[in-house]
């Protein structure tokens, strides 16, 4: 047999051996399908994610009962042991306790199919936040232990991190008025109870759809709206839709102000400004981005974007699209900048899924996380009643010398009443049991909505879904190979600007040929997803790109003003100015977007965040990864100096640590507006294929 013959031989055995793994990992996430009238039965084997008491929904009862009797043990140990890292260890032991139930509650709630579930847990989220907000604040021996006058602090130096997990036990505290007088402590108390209320009552409402009478609506476009009698509602900005006047209906209905909740933002922002400064900041702001990665005036260096050029194409697609109606409006953005996308680069999603099963990708993360850390994803059957759907996964994360590192319960697919957002959620905190001196592995949840399988096709993604599965995936690896000493600091508790860095990241290597060439086979024929093809899509990404980073800009800088110093204006008339003043397209009269800025509740005063960690993750990238994205050397590198610490060190030290360089103010605007930059050889290649 000759050279060439013995090649193509190797090559046609890879393949099927590819073709093998891959039907065997999509057979992993193949949906089975089956009548279930009742949940897991009363005396299962386990409660969900292994918790006895969660058996049943009254059991949530029971560990919130459990966790707040061994709350006040340990708030009297903390209280009358003298400061130093025994105080510490005791609050990381009192929030890991309280948090084990707090944060499988506030995943329950928003989660699980059975409605008894959500209404139990979500009790116990309140009667949780209603102890940490009224209880434990009192304590005097919390206030002693971080007095000014307490210099037995100093002894915290030598010991790991503790006094930085001091300081931000501190911080937490410091907002409820733990340094404050006896009245003044209460009236801080008062104004978070309040907040809570106002919180969930705005984060509610920002989702709410609004209606029209029918008669409102050309009939030939009512088909486009969810009907309710004699009315249409509009639950949503229709961004897709190729009809322009469904779009410009969509956007004035659904943003139309609602008294009720424009007046329940406007005093959400005057508690929130007013319980800062009682506690003695500036604005809530202030408060919000001490101790993160901010770089003050950044925006108004970020203003250098041009996008002037982004809107005079877009302006042309619509003339193109619509000529007797070509001014372009807020509504068109997101339509037309796809439709320039498409266009120009050929990037239909279903030209690509075929090339992206589930078990394809998840493949792929396996071989990625092997390369870069010496990690691999073990499938685990879980024990009757510790998932709240038979679709969910459990993964085990093991570590090739390391051993088990935690678990990733992975709830992938679509199903009714599931909210329809992927996101990371942390079950249990990783943390260094002092009593037993074993790691307490930490234990996550990844959510998704990815459509089921088919009898005919295992389950195919878009490339938008592969990189979201990659995203959330960055989070949860943050969550397992950090190595913290306290739970308060674990994985992705850290600064907010910075946490989004892990998972950006991995949008790099979810967009790399030589990442994907590893497992992106067309799941019938094994034939490897096309180089010009993942290259026209990096590319097509930075078609109107500047005015994308643009509304992010006008994004950030409204919730900024917002929680800044009052002003003399409505949310709507900065809205109004600011928008004028950061964004290209004009104001719509009687709409009010920011009463859909959901981001307002967790995100306040930090929605800037993903601007500065996609920049972070941009130097990153492109210093340590581009060269090789799959180098052990560089992966250990990136774990021991930013994935290992979580919260537990200066986000700004851990990007200097990786970069072994201070970043500076411009390279924080480099590196966005260097994503804008176009490579040609990518439009060479085409033009030659």
């Amino acid at each position: 047999m000759s050279y060439l013959s013995q090649a193509r031989s190797n090559m046609s055995a890879c393949k099927q051996l590819v073709l093998l793994v891959q039907q065997r990992s999509d057979c992993v996430w193949r949906h089975v399908r089956r009548s279930v009238t009742t949940w897991y039965p009363v005396g299962a084997a386990n409660g969900l994610f292994g918790v006895p008491e969660l058996s049943c929904p009254s059991g949530f009862q029971l560990a919130t009962q459990a966790a707040l009797r061994n709350t006040e043990l340990l708030v009297d140990k903390a209280c009358f042991c003298p400061p130093g890292p025994e105080t510490v260890e005791s609050f990381d032991q009192l929030s890991d306790g309280l948090c084990k139930v707090a944060d499988l509650a506030d995943f329950v709630k928003v989660a699980h199919p059975d409605p008894a579930f959500r209404e139990a847990a979500e009790r116990t989220c309140i009667e949780i936040g209603t102890v940490v907000n009224t209880q434990l604040i009192t304590c005097f021996g919390i206030r002693n232990l971080f007095s000014d006058h307490c210099t037995d602090l100093k002894c915290l130096d030598c010991v790991c991190c503790c006094r930085r997990v001091a300081e931000l036990f501190m911080f937490d505290f410091e907002i409820s008025g733990i340094h404050l007088d006896e009245t003044l402590r209460k009236e801080a108390v008062k104004l978070h109870v309040k907040l809570l209320d106002l919180n969930n009552e705005f984060l509610a409402g920002s989702h709410m759809p609004n209606r029209i009478a029918k008669s409102a609506i050309p009939e030939h476009l009512q088909l486009h709206f969810a009907k309710e009698g004699s009315f249409i509602q509009v639950g949503g900005l229709h961004a897709d839709s190729p009809d322009d006047l469904v779009r410009e209906i969509a956007y004035r209905i659904y943003l139309y102000p609602n008294g009720d909740l424009m007046n329940c933002l406007e005093e959400l922002l005057k508690c929130r400004y007013k319980l800062a400064k009682l506690v003695g900041y500036e604005s809530y702001g202030h408060r919000a981005l001490k101790g993160t990665m901010f770089v003050h005036k950044l925006f108004d260096v970020f203003l250098l974007i041009r996008t002037s050029k982004d809107f005079k194409m877009m302006r042309g697609m619509k003339k193109k699209l619509n000529p007797r109606n070509a001014e372009l409006m807020p509504w068109d953005h997101p339509y037309l900048s796809g439709v320039l996308r498409a266009e120009r680069f050929n990037i239909e999603p279903s030209l690509y899924s075929p090339y992206l099963s589930l078990g394809a990708c998840m493949e792929g993360l396996n071989i990625l996380f092997s390369q870069l850390y010496g990690v691999s994803l073990m499938s685990e059957h879980p024990s009757l009643g510790e998932v709240w759907s038979e679709d969910v996964r459990k993964l085990a994360v093991v570590h090739e010398t390391e051993g088990l590192l935690g678990y990733i319960y992975c709830d992938f697919f679509h199903r009714a009443d599931k909210p329809h957002q992927d996101c990371h959620f942390t079950i249990r905190g990783g943390r260094l049991c002092q009593d037993t001196n074993q790691y307490q592995l930490p234990v996550v949840v990844l959510m998704l909505s990815l459509p089921h399988p088919s009898k005919s096709a295992p389950t195919l993604l878009t490339p938008g879904m592969m990189e979201n599965l990659f995203h959330e995936m960055g989070h949860a690896m943050h969550s397992m190979l950090g190595r913290t000493r306290y739970q308060h600091v674990t994985g992705t508790r850290c600064a907010t600007d910075f946490a989004e860095v892990p998972s950006i990241l991995m949008e790099y290597f979810a967009t790399d040929y030589r990442v994907i060439s590893q497992f992106a086979r067309h799941y019938q024929t094994g034939q490897l997803l096309p180089e010009n093809m993942i290259n026209r899509l990096c590319e097509s990404k930075k078609v109107c790109g500047a005015a994308d980073i643009q509304l992010q800009i006008f994004y950030a800088v409204l919730d900024q003003i917002y929680h800044g110093k009052p002003q003399n204006s409505s949310t709507t008339e900065i809205l109004k100015e600011m928008q004028q003043k950061f964004y290209g397209l004009p104001y719509t009269p009687n709409t009010a977007w920011q009463l859909r800025f959901s981001h307002l509740i967790g995100y306040g005063a930090k929605y800037y965040s993903y601007l500065m960690s996609r920049a972070v993750a941009s130097m990153v990238w492109k210093q340590c990864f581009v060269q090789d994205p799959l180098n052990r050397d560089m992966g250990e590198r990136y774990r021991r100096e930013m994935l290992a610490h979580g919260g537990a060190k200066e986000p700004m030290l851990m990007v200097e640590g990786m970069l072994q360089r201070r970043p500076t103010m411009k390279d924080f605007v480099d590196a966005l507006v260097s994503e804008l930059n176009p490579n040609f050889e990518t439009f060479i290649h085409d033009s030659e294929s």
